[in-house]
């Protein structure tokens, strides 16, 4: 058993713009997950206006939002995601997540060890806030 605290001060700035649109996301990882049976837990912490870049898993990511509003949207579907929400992307969907342009959001990421492809498309963060639900 291992018992670890959310804590943004243990967060490390993610300065890489490869995944990361909009700068000052932090992430702070709970648990590593390197094999078969892990799981990985990421906090994340993105300022308004930020997000992550497209990308797809091979595995299922899940997504607890845990403060703020946020999005997660698909190639077809956008979502604003509040405190409580939990998102399951199935393994091979494009999508990304972050702040809306006005409130910085936190969440969780869960998922089993596996690649991430961050060569998806990037699209225009505007067209994306339209028709939110």
């Amino acid at each position: 058993m291992r018992i670890a605290r959310i804590d943004r001060d243990d967060a490390g700035l993610l300065a890489d713009e490869e995944r990361f649109r909009g700068g000052g996301v932090h992430m702070q990882r709970v648990a590593e997950a390197s094999e078969v049976g892990e799981t990985e837990l990421l906090s994340v912490w993105f300022p308004a206006g930020s997000r992550t870049k497209p990308h797809t898993h091979e595995v299922d990511q899940v997504l607890h939002v845990v403060e703020g509003k946020g999005i997660v949207a698909t190639e077809d579907r956008r979502r604003i995601i509040r405190p409580g929400d939990i998102v399951v992307v199935p393994a091979g969907v494009w999508h990304w997540h972050g702040a809306t342009p006005d409130t910085a959001m936190s969440h969780l990421s869960i998922k089993a060890p596996g690649a991430t492809d961050w060569s998806a498309p990037d699209r225009d963060w505007e067209s994306y806030m339209e028709g939110a639900e």
